[in-house]
C-alpha cells in the first residue's frame, strides 16, 4: 500500500491563511478572545488546526527496533489501530520528549511539539549508528486538525469520517488517521495531507466553534496530559509527570535509555514529586520552566509544565511539585509573583 502522506503542505497554509486563521509564531490564535474559547471548549464542539504540532517519521527495516530500543513504552502494543504516548529520555532518565507515537503499514509516526522538534530530531540521529532507519521531519507534509467536544463523533461521523472508539485507538481512512487522545470529552487528532483535512475543516466549521491554539491545550492541562517545551528538557523524570499513569511507560520491556534510573524510581526509590493540576491569579501567563516556591521559606518546590487562560480570570496550569508540600497543604506560589498562590484541581485520573 502506498504511503497516506503526501507533500500538500503549502496549499494547507495556503487554505488557513484564505480561510482567515491568524498563526503568529506557530500558534493559532483565537477566533474570539482567549477567555470566550476557553469556556467554549468546555461546552461546546470545537476545532483547531494543530499547527503547534510536528511529526518525526520513522522508516526502514529496523525502525520498530530501534524505537522500541529508545522509547520508555512497549512498541509492540502499538498497531494499525491502536496509538500509544511515549517518551524519550537521556541516560540520566530525564525526559527529553513526550510523543504520541503511531504507525502505518510502512512508518512510524512521532507527534511532538514543533518547538523541541529540530533538536530531539538531531539527537535521535546519533543513536542510529549503523541501523535500517531513517529519521525526518514530515512536518511539511501533514495537516493536523484537532477536534474536541461532547458532539466531535456525531459530527465526524456526518461529515463521513470514522472516529476511533475510545482513546488511543486508531481509525485510518482515505488519506487521512484519525487518533483518539485523553480529554474531558471526546478528542481527536486527524493527521493527512491537505486534500483531505481540508474538507474535513469545511465540514466542521457549519456546526463547530473554531479555536485557537490556547484552548487545546487547555484541553491537555484538563486531561493531564503533560508537554515537553525547550524550557523542560530533561527537568523531570517520567514518573515526575505522571507518565507511569498515563500509560506511558512500560516497566517490563528491555532496555532503553534512562531505563535504569526510571525503574529503581519505581522499584527501590520513592517519589517526591508529582505533576498536579492547579489554578492560579496572577498578571501574566505562568511559562514552563518556571519555578515554584513555598510562601515564606523562598525553598524551591517546583515547575510549571504547562499553563493557559482559564475561562473567566486566571490560568489553568500543570506543575510538577513536592508531594510532602502538596499534602501537607504548604502555600506554593510563583517566584516571580509571591502573591500568586496555587489552588489544586481534581485531575482525571489518580495520583495513588
Amino acid at each position: 500500500m502506498n504511503e497516506v502522506y503526501i507533500p500538500t503542505m503549502n496549499e494547507w497554509q495556503d487554505f488557513l491563511t484564505g480561510a482567515g486563521v491568524r498563526i503568529e509564531d506557530g500558534l493559532v490564535q483565537p477566533f474570539s478572545s482567549v477567555r470566550q474559547e476557553a469556556e467554549a471548549v468546555g461546552e461546546e464542539t470545537t476545532f483547531t488546526p494543530l499547527t503547534h504540532l510536528g511529526v518525526i517519521r520513522v522508516g526502514g527495516e529496523d525502525a520498530a527496533d530501534f524505537l522500541q530500543n529508545q522509547l520508555t513504552n512497549d512498541l509492540r502494543e502499538v498497531t494499525l489501530e491502536r496509538s500509544q504516548l511515549t517518551a524519550w529520555c537521556s541516560p540520566k532518565g530525564r525526559v527529553l520528549a513526550c510523543f504520541r507515537l503511531f504507525r502505518t503499514e510502512e512508518c512510524h509516526y512521532l507527534l511532538l511539539p514543533k518547538a523541541i522538534l529540530p533538536a530531539t530530531l538531531e539527537r535521535l540521529k546519533k543513536y542510529v549508528l549503523i541501523s535500517r532507519v531513517t529519521l525526518e521531519d514530515a512536518s511539511g507534509e501533514c495537516a493536523l486538525l484537532g477536534v474536541a467536544g461532547a458532539g466531535a463523533e456525531k459530527l465526524l461521523r456526518e461529515a463521513g469520517y470514522d472516529s476511533p472508539p475510545g482513546v488511543n485507538e486508531v481509525v485510518r481512512g482515505d488519506g487521512h488517521t484519525l487518533l483518539g487522545i485523553p480529554g474531558p470529552q471526546p478528542r481527536f487528532i486527524a493527521v493527512g495531507d491537505g486534500g483531505q483535512i481540508i474538507p474535513m475543516w469545511s465540514s466542521l466549521k457549519e456546526r463547530a466553534t473554531p479555536v485557537g491554539t490556547s484552548a487545546w491545550r487547555l484541553l491537555d492541562i484538563r486531561a493531564g496530559l503533560p508537554d515537553i517545551h525547550p524550557e523542560t528538557v530533561e527537568a523531570f523524570v517520567p514518573q515526575m509527570i505522571n507518565l507511569d499513569l498515563l500509560g506511558g511507560i512500560s516497566f517490563d520491556k528491555g532496555c532503553y535509555p534512562g531505563q535504569e534510573v526510571v525503574a529503581r524510581l519505581r522499584y527501590l526509590g520513592k517519589l517526591k514529586r508529582r505533576m498536579y493540576r492547579a489554578r492560579i491569579e496572577c498578571a501574566a501567563s505562568p511559562q514552563p520552566g518556571e519555578p515554584l516556591r513555598l510562601a515564606g521559606e523562598g525553598r524551591d518546590t517546583g515547575k510549571i509544565v504547562e499553563a493557559q487562560p482559564a475561562a473567566r480570570e486566571g490560568y489553568e496550569l500543570l506543575a510538577v511539585v513536592e508531594i510532602a508540600s502538596v499534602e501537607n497543604g504548604e502555600t506554593i506560589a510563583l517566584e516571580k509573583e509571591p502573591q500568586s498562590v496555587l489552588q489544586f484541581l481534581e485531575l482525571p485520573y489518580s495520583l495513588e
